[in-house]
């Protein structure tokens, strides 16, 4: 079955591209793409389609800096964590937080018997 996704739902690939924007604030595409470099080889224009995408989610804004767009986060790392979560309950958890709770409590059980 194919995972349904949501218009919340960020790609791993535009995640990394966001933790970027969070932890770097008002960046251009070459600034991005310059802190993604590490990770693995990008073209300039993979991560300006990308950003692009991400501005038509409505999930960053741009304005233009000199001859170049500045991106920006709209989407704080609170809200794309509270949209996650939501996407975990209604797509893994059947709508259920407390199936949720149930399997986060049981994982950090598991965890603390290893450590021990």
């Amino acid at each position: 079955m194919a995972r349904k996704k949501t218009v919340y739902s960020l790609t791993p690939f535009e995640l990394q591209i966001m933790q970027v924007l969070w932890q770097h604030g008002p960046s251009s595409v070459r600034e991005v793409r310059g802190e993604l470099k590490p990770l693995s080889e990008l073209a300039y224009n993979t991560v300006q389609t990308m950003l692009n995408v991400l501005e038509r989610k409505g999930k960053v804004e741009r304005r233009r800096r000199d001859r170049a767009y500045e991106y920006w986060s709209k989407l704080s790392q609170e809200e794309a964590l509270d949209q996650a979560l939501h996407d975990i309950v209604g797509q893994i958890c059947e709508g259920s937080w407390d199936k949720l709770l149930a399997s986060v409590t049981t994982a950090r059980q598991q965890e603390q018997s290893k450590q021990r």
